[in-house]
């Protein structure tokens, strides 16, 4: 698979994103099945084993060589990540055609997946950042821009993919606020290569999202996203009726009302997650579980389709959007 190739051949130019404890590898088989590209997080496997036995789930899927559909695996590159070695052995083992990167310098992941053919992309909130993985000679860049869900960015779409497209030719994926095929096409027309879409895929049946979890997704909006860095130490983006029914007060004037609950509540949990590798085992505390990330897009999606059918759906958007403009 040679940088932009592999785009032709998707039905849809989407990445369904990589999503912690969303992910899984039902999720990535049925994406690329579908015709776009899947994913799936490695911290979603609490042990190497479990990583072990998800790649042999995919790749028995899917197949393997230039003719098997591309699918990708995500990474954490921080230092905080204490598996990262391991699970970047089992990566070269089981050759991704995608490998993501988050958090970190990606220089040694795009060693060793280059040296299987393997492209790398990686997650970027800024233009340092984006220069700094352009150095490290990564074949594409995902823009995490305003509105994504989870970890998100605070730059506007139009703003960031014009900074980036003046210095860099490779492929550029975007990030944010991304749930119907309306604004797949609008990425494009900005000059994007594909969408970087996670929050749709979170309802769902598929997904390992709870019910509970789906049906917060489907009853949400944008204006009820909350931006806080408090839940993990990184500005993300969070339902705030799971933050609510957490206890955490969001009824005095947006993330500024978090503040105080998230410090008595939640600091000590974080604290000491940020010192610990992110097995999901390690993490006991149910209302840490219950506070649910998404993006800004929540309030275009209305139903639980399979990922089939949601691409099917997606694609009529989509083909009814370019009639429009023409």
């Amino acid at each position: 698979m040679k940088n932009k190739q592999f785009i032709e051949k998707l039905r849809l130019p989407i990445i369904q994103s990589p999503m912690f404890i969303v992910s899984n590898s039902r999720m990535v088989i049925a994406s690329s099945r579908a015709g776009i590209v899947g994913s799936f997080p490695t911290a979603n496997a609490r042990t190497l084993e479990d990583l072990d036995q998800r790649f042999t789930e995919i790749t028995s899927a899917l197949g393997t060589g230039e003719n098997a559909p591309p699918w990708a695996v995500n990474i954490i590159v921080s230092k905080m990540y204490a598996r990262s070695n391991d699970d970047i052995e089992l990566i070269v083992k089981y050759k991704p055609p995608i490998v993501i990167t988050s958090l970190g310098n990606p220089e040694q992941v795009v060693e060793k997946v280059h040296s299987y053919g393997g492209l790398v992309f990686s997650d970027v909130i800024n233009l340092y950042h984006s220069k700094k993985a352009i150095d490290a000679g990564v074949d594409g860049l995902i823009l995490v821009c305003n509105g994504a869900g989870g970890h998100t960015g605070d730059l506007s779409v139009f703003a960031f993919v014009s900074e980036v497209k003046a210095i860099f030719d490779g492929i550029i994926v975007v990030g944010g606020s991304i749930s119907t095929g309306e604004s797949i096409l609008a990425i494009q027309a900005l000059g994007a290569d594909l969408a970087y879409m996670g929050t749709r895929f979170i309802a769902t049946e598929e997904s390992d999202a709870s019910d509970k979890y789906k049906d917060m997704v489907i009853n949400s909006s944008a204006s009820q996203i909350i931006k806080s860095n408090k839940i993990t130490g990184i500005n993300g983006n969070w339902l705030e009726q799971s933050l609510n029914e957490a206890g955490i007060a969001t009824d005095q004037g947006n993330a500024k009302g978090v503040l105080g609950d998230l410090k008595r509540m939640a600091m000590p949990l974080i604290k000491k997650k940020l010192k610990v590798d992110f097995d999901i085992s390690k993490v006991t505390a149910k209302r840490w579980r219950d506070i649910f990330s998404a993006g800004q897009g929540v309030g275009s999606i209305s139903n639980v389709p399979s990922i089939e059918d949601l691409v099917l759906e997606l694609e009529q958007q989509y083909k009814q959007a370019k009639n429009n403009i023409l």
